[in-house]
């Protein structure tokens, strides 16, 4: 595991192989609206430091997106290659954007977990994360 670099995202160099990469994991990833180029970039503007990358023989195998408001964090797009799960780094990866929400001062962060992949479940919990059975999240598509 000593050859896995983790770095931030460049862009715009990086948004083509990572949108291939996304497209590539089977379950729990799906590329949509807000992944598009100019999404990214408006991303990019306010938090540059929390969309990380993971590197290993010579190509993308991880990435993890954070977010923060000012007052709460959320992960996005967690996602590792099949060949090198089970190898840290996708806990490496969740560290990391958790340490770097922390430092701007994120006391409480959420993420999504799709209804079929039963493994992020199971990763999550093992992090310390908890579903939140009391509350229901909403989505509305405003354009």
């Amino acid at each position: 595991m000593a050859s896995i670099r983790i770095r931030e995202f460049r862009f715009p160099d990086d948004y083509s192989p990572v949108i291939r990469f996304w497209e590539k994991i089977e379950k729990g990833i799906h590329v949509g609206r807000s992944d598009a180029l100019v999404e990214i970039e408006k991303k990019l503007q306010r938090d540059p430091d929390l969309f990380l990358i993971a590197e290993g023989d010579g190509k993308f195998i991880g990435t993890v997106i954070g977010g923060f408001d000012g007052r709460r964090g959320f992960v996005y797009h967690l996602a590792v290659a099949d060949p090198y799960r089970g190898q840290g780094i996708g806990s490496r990866l969740l560290k990391e954007v958790e340490d770097r929400l922390r430092k701007k001062g994120c006391l409480r962060c959420f993420l999504f977990v799709t209804s079929d992949n039963e493994e992020a479940r199971r990763f999550y919990e093992n992090h310390g994360w908890m579903p939140m059975v009391n509350d229901h999240p909403f989505a509305k598509d405003l354009a």
